[in-house]
This record gives structure tokens, C-alpha cells and sequence, in this order.
């Protein structure tokens, strides 16, 4: 598989990764067994760049992902993030960036963390301080690399000026692009972006359903993209999409991954998925090259994005 730069201070990755979000949290009930099963598929397809989170079970989540790759640690680039609480407020404060990345070396049951992201940024503490104490930690060992998620152009400037960051974590599909006025700075300062959520929680595959057919647990009941009033509209996108994606021989899920690789060459989508036969067709996409026309044709059915917005303020727009 083709490998991505990630910023410039030498992070590098598979050009697809792996999101792990759903092997414990928001999609519903999970299989713990079948999840370490896709997580195995993933990285005997190529992929090498794994993503986790602090709040992704608080813990469960993390240690799911080591249990899985351990015994391929020393292939792998392994992600993690801190600074939500369980109230999912925001909590940056250095003292507790440091107790979770300990929490997280043990849970990962690593002797570091390749990528260390803040989750959000937190208004109560200075963005300089954040990545201060991150720096500490890179200068202990402890971590490897640094980055954001959902920060806006202001906080990327700060965070950098104190640290090089690496990698910028968004959410961003064919059905949401807010992200996009943020790539000239990324290009600016040298600094990756990894796409959160490339599948848009699952519209942009032939396995979408409406609102209620959902597990009451499952976060995608409260998303606007599911709403009554933007339902029909955006199953209106996905049916032209995968017509175009069939024209390829292609499936939506991969014409939706192989747009994202077609943007920006420091683009790395990380979809998530428990089922081993759904990440075997996701990385696929990897080798999907779409054409000039091919992309001027999905601008023309989602030249904004989905109908309703995707339910997760851009503090930069």
C-alpha cells in the first residue's frame, strides 16, 4: 500500500488506516472477538496506522487495540488522544494530559505513543500550555508525535509554534467538508491530515438505514443526516454515488475513500469497522484511481456536502 506523510517531522503511515471508535462505543452493541479480528484483517491488507481514544470506553477501547496488534506492535503507528472527561466536557489540564497518557501506555501496553493527539481543545486551559506538556512528554519518551483534532486555524498556529505538530484529526467525507478551508494552513506549516469518520458514520455505504432501525444506544439516532427532513435527499446522493461507484466496478464505500485519497496527498481516511469482510472492501479502495470526470461528477451530487450538516460544530467556520 501506498505510505503518506504525515507532517514533516518524519511520521509516516499506510495511505488507508483504521478507526477504531465502533469496537466499543456509539454504534451499538459490539463483539470484542470479531473486532480484533478486523483490526488483524486490516494489517495483513496493508495497514499499518491505527486510531484510538482515551473516551473510546475510557480505556476498553485502547486496550481492545493492543490486545490486537501485539504481536505486530513493531509494524504498526498506534494513535491516541486525551482531554474529554466522562461528563464529555473538556479537561487539558498538563497534570491530567499526564495521567491519562499513563493510563494509556498501559492500557496499549506500549513503551510509547506514536501519536498523541488533543481530542478537543479545551477554552479553559492555553492551547501553549496543552502542547507544552505534550512536549515534555516527547522529550520523556513517552510519545512520538503530535497532533490535533477539530482545532481551528488559531489553535493550530499557537500549537505548532510551541511544538511541531504532525497531524490534524477531522471529520471529513463527501458528506462533510468543513474541514477544507483549513488545508492551506496544513500546507503552510507542513503539518498531515488524517480523516475521521470518511464514510460519514456509515451513510456512504450500502448498509445505511433509517433512524429507527438503529440500536437505541447508537449515536447516529441523534445525527442530522438521519433526520425525516434531510433522510431522503441524502439517500438520494448515496444512490447517485454508487451508481457512478458500480460504473467502476467499485462499491460506494470505496468510491467515497478513494475521493478522500484523491484530494491532498497528506490525506490518510481512517474508517472503522467491526466486520473483517467490510475492512477488506474498504482498503480496496486504496487502489481505486478516480478521474478528473469522476470527481467534477461527485462535486455535482454533493457539491456541499449531506443535507443537514454532520451534527459537530467547526469552531473555524
Amino acid at each position: 500500500m501506498e505510505r503518506r506523510k504525515l507532517g514533516t517531522q518524519g511520521l509516516t503511515a499506510s495511505a488507508m488506516g483504521y478507526g477504531s471508535m465502533g469496537t466499543v462505543f456509539a454504534y451499538g452493541p459490539t463483539d470484542d472477538e470479531r473486532s480484533v479480528t478486523a483490526i488483524r484483517r486490516a494489517h495483513e491488507l496493508g495497514v499499518d496506522f491505527f486510531d484510538t481514544a482515551e473516551m473510546y470506553g475510557w480505556g476498553e477501547g485502547e486496550r481492545l487495540l493492543g490486545r490486537a496488534l501485539a504481536p505486530v506492535r513493531d509494524e504498526v503507528v498506534i494513535a491516541t488522544k486525551f482531554g474529554f472527561t466522562r461528563e464529555f466536557g473538556t479537561d487539558s489540564r498538563p497534570e491530567h494530559i499526564r495521567e491519562v497518557v499513563e493510563n494509556s501506555l498501559r492500557n496499549l501496553a506500549v513503551d510509547s505513543i506514536d501519536l498523541l493527539y488533543q481530542h478537543r481543545v479545551d477554552p479553559a486551559v492555553p492551547i501553549e500550555d496543552v502542547v507544552g506538556a505534550m512536549a515534555e512528554l516527547v522529550a520523556a519518551g513517552k510519545v512520538k508525535y503530535l497532533g490535533l483534532s477539530e482545532a481551528g486555524p488559531e489553535q493550530i498556529r499557537k500549537a505548532h509554534a510551541v511544538h511541531p505538530i504532525s497531524a490534524l484529526q477531522t471529520e471529513y467525507s463527501i458528506f462533510a467538508r468543513d474541514a477544507e478551508p483549513l488545508f492551506g494552513l496544513l500546507e503552510e506549516l507542513g503539518i498531515g491530515f488524517v480523516a475521521y469518520s470518511p464514510l460519514a458514520r456509515g451513510f456512504l455505504t450500502g448498509a445505511v438505514q433509517p433512524i429507527d432501525d438503529y440500536d437505541p444506544t447508537d449515536f447516529r439516532r441523534r445525527l442530522p443526516w438521519w433526520s425525516p427532513e434531510h433522510y431522503a435527499a441524502n439517500i438520494d446522493i448515496v444512490e447517485q454515488l454508487t451508481q457512478l461507484a458500480k460504473s467502476h466496478g467499485a462499491t460506494v464505500s470505496q468510491l467515497a475513500l478513494a475521493w478522500l485519497l484523491a484530494q491532498k496527498d497528506y490525506i490518510v481516511p481512517i474508517p472503522g469497522s467491526r466486520n473483517p469482510d467490510r475492512v477488506t472492501d474498504n482498503i480496496a479502495a486504496a487502489d481505486l484511481i478516480l478521474s478528473a470526470a469522476d470527481l467534477a461528477r461527485i462535486t455535482d451530487i454533493a457539491p456541499t456536502g449531506g443535507h443537514g450538516g454532520r451534527g459537530t460544530p467547526s469552531p473555524w467556520l
